[in-house]
């Protein structure tokens, strides 16, 4: 795709001159007089970079003007201010609020199409990085094969053709924001825009022009996450920290499928789905009258809750296996050979649940380069080791007990631990253990441990 570029200038000759120089490097040009057509042709479509003569005749606005107003719709996005008779304090301030270049004129035209080629190398490589990251990030999938994450798995082919919404509520870590771009990504709305709002990364005082954009006396539009999101989804992330007063503007945007921007006199219409999540329970907030009840009940149509990886540790060698083939992929090296059997994977909490596990296999890959199987799980060994929540508990209790009863916790943790590395099943862990099946049976039975599920 040609690259797009807006050029500015009051000067017709100079403006002219300018567009055919770069249609005919193969670029695609629009262009504009004044800061008023340039402000007409920014919110109308955002170049991929833009040429801007600082000192534009008959307005009030001038080129610094027009650099904020792009700065504010993309940072990154490439601005070459030229001019004639700036000083060169005005140059310095240019390219402290974001200028990729300042250009004096008169310009030979290979300086010119010099600086355009490496703005534009430049802002394409950043489009790559950001473009290549979310690619690696929709490509993760929901992994496992526990009764939990089959049932989840299940409500995502049902919601494909529905516009429910959708409330994922689960610990930190479990995967919330990557179940609701799967259930986005198999809906109608897949080519559209998927955008999330984290509410709890936002300052108070913002919330409002983040969420319903604001108009500026200048005539600009800072476009809000409504409006980014129209005709896709919105994920109203962590959405239990959003202010009580806030919470009642959503209710009526959900109600009555408009809002209006900050400073605007306009409804601005939205079609949107809406999934929320969180790692609160919101039926104890809307108790606490920390959240609105019926907020609550307009967001709360489809539940879906996700359980920590504590409880379906039957998925850990899954989850390893998916995560050394990413890891590697991600980082151009080598899959690491790292055991899913390690006791202490079974036997350690996983505060930070999935994501702490995907990390785990980050670090050991990148420490054990070059290192063979057996010291790879040395390493993960030691990372783990290093957590003190791991056993602490058990080891407390079982200092502090008659040697029958510290066998007994020993045996216990020892079981499910086994039970749960082999998904429940007690013939495999009989095997492994080298018991009798009959004689683990009656071990189970003794100690009070039920099946696994």
């Amino acid at each position: 795709m040609k690259t797009e570029i807006l050029v500015i200038d009051d000067n017709a000759d100079i403006r002219f001159l300018i567009c055919n120089i770069l249609s005919d490097n193969g670029y695609t040009v629009r262009s504009a007089a004044n800061y008023d057509q340039a402000l007409t042709e920014i919110n109308t479509k955002l170049p991929d970079l833009a040429i801007v003569d600082i000192k534009l005749d008959k307005g009030d606005k001038d080129g610094i003007d027009l650099l904020k107003v792009l700065m504010n719709k993309n940072k990154d996005l490439p601005v070459i201010m030229i001019s004639g008779h700036a000083t060169v304090q005005v140059a310095v301030e240019a390219v402290r609020l974001g200028a990729y270049e300042f250009v004096e004129k008169p310009f030979s035209t290979e300086k010119l199409l010099n600086y355009v080629k490496r703005a534009d190398e430049v802002f394409k490589i950043k489009n790559e990085k950001i473009n290549f990251e979310n690619k690696l990030f929709h490509s993760f999938d929901l992994i496992g094969q526990s009764q939990e994450i089959i049932k989840i798995k299940k409500i995502i082919e049902k919601l494909a053709s529905a516009e429910s919404r959708i409330l994922i509520s689960g610990p930190t870590g479990t995967g919330k924001e990557l179940v609701a771009r799967k259930i986005h990504k198999s809906s109608g709305r897949a080519k559209n825009p998927f955008i999330v709002f984290n509410a709890a990364l936002l300052k108070e005082k913002n919330y409002e022009k983040q969420l319903f954009g604001e108009e500026l006396d200048n005539g600009a539009i800072n476009f809000g996450i409504l409006e980014k999101a129209n005709n896709g989804t919105l994920l109203f992330d962590e959405i239990s920290e959003i202010p009580l007063e806030i919470q009642s503007n959503i209710l009526r945007v959900l109600i009555d499928q408009k809002f209006k921007r900050v400073n605007g006199t306009k409804d601005v219409y939205a079609n949107i789905r809406i999934i929320s999540s969180t790692s609160k329970d919101l039926k104890n907030l809307v108790d606490e009258k920390k959240f609105r009840e019926d907020l609550y009940h307009r967001i709360n149509v489809v539940p879906i809750n996700l359980p920590s990886l504590q409880s379906r540790t039957e998925d850990i060698p899954l989850l390893i296996n998916y995560f050394k083939k990413k890891v590697a992929e991600i980082n151009g090296v080598p899959e690491a050979e790292i055991d899913a059997n390690n006791d202490l994977l079974y036997s350690y909490n996983w505060p930070g649940n999935i994501r702490e596990l995907r990390n785990l296999i980050e670090r050991v890959t990148i420490l054990s380069l070059n290192e063979d199987k057996k010291d790879t799980n040395k390493i993960l060994t030691e990372i783990l080791s290093e957590n003190p929540s791991i056993n602490n508990e058990t080891m407390n209790n079982t200092l502090s007990v008659p040697l029958k009863e510290a066998r007994e916790k020993f045996e216990t943790n020892y079981l499910i631990n086994q039970l749960k590395k082999n998904n429940g099943n007690v013939s495999k862990t009989a095997d492994f253990i080298g018991m009798e099946r009959s004689a683990l049976h009656r071990k189970l039975k003794a100690l009070g441990i039920k099946g696994l599920n």
